[in-house]
């Protein structure tokens, strides 16, 4: 079973686009990439092209496979496969963790987040895979309107979150 990303950092970014990527980041990163050996830099993808959002996003040698299969799966030439194969494979970028658990944000990344020059950014992991955002636009985002925010009221004091986990979970 391969390791998920958990928690939220807030790592600097010097004026070439140098970040560290959080340690336990880097653990899951490792261990979910089948080429990766003690002294070797683990893989990461990072996916930039979304327009709709604001952020970029990192995924595991193992996760993007699993994208990489399902895309392959669809026919070829279908709208639902192209809107995958250029998000996945045109708007993205491979970038290698080195030693220290450091990694140079590609310049779309950082025209993406608005980090282009130094700065912070906040990792904000989501099971398997994780955010990368501008520091600035994830604390104004974060104090606003948050979907999950509604959902979580919907539930009611009274109910266990778990709950959601349910198929049949409604908010009455």
């Amino acid at each position: 079973m391969k390791r998920k990303f958990r928690g939220e950092y807030t790592q600097k970014v010097d004026g070439k686009g140098r970040v560290s990527i959080p340690a336990k980041f880097c653990r899951a990163l490792e261990s979910s990439d089948p080429d990766w050996s003690e002294g070797k830099p683990a893989t990461l993808f990072l996916v930039f092209g979304d327009k709709r959002r604001a952020f970029a996003e990192g995924y595991s040698a193992e996760s993007m496979a699993e994208i990489e299969a399902g895309i392959s799966a669809l026919p070829r030439g279908t709208p639902r496969r192209l809107a995958l194969e250029k998000a996945f494979f045109r708007q993205s970028d491979e970038v290698l963790v080195d030693g220290t658990g450091r990694i140079v944000l590609p310049r779309p990344v950082r025209e993406k987040i608005g980090l282009l020059d130094e700065g912070e950014a906040v990792f904000c992991a989501t099971g398997d895979r994780f955010q990368i955002w501008n520091a600035r636009d994830f604390h104004a985002q974060d104090s606003g309107d948050d979907p999950a925010d509604a959902v979580l009221d919907a539930l009611g004091d009274d109910r266990d979150i778990t709950e959601l986990l349910n198929d049949g979970w409604n908010a009455s």
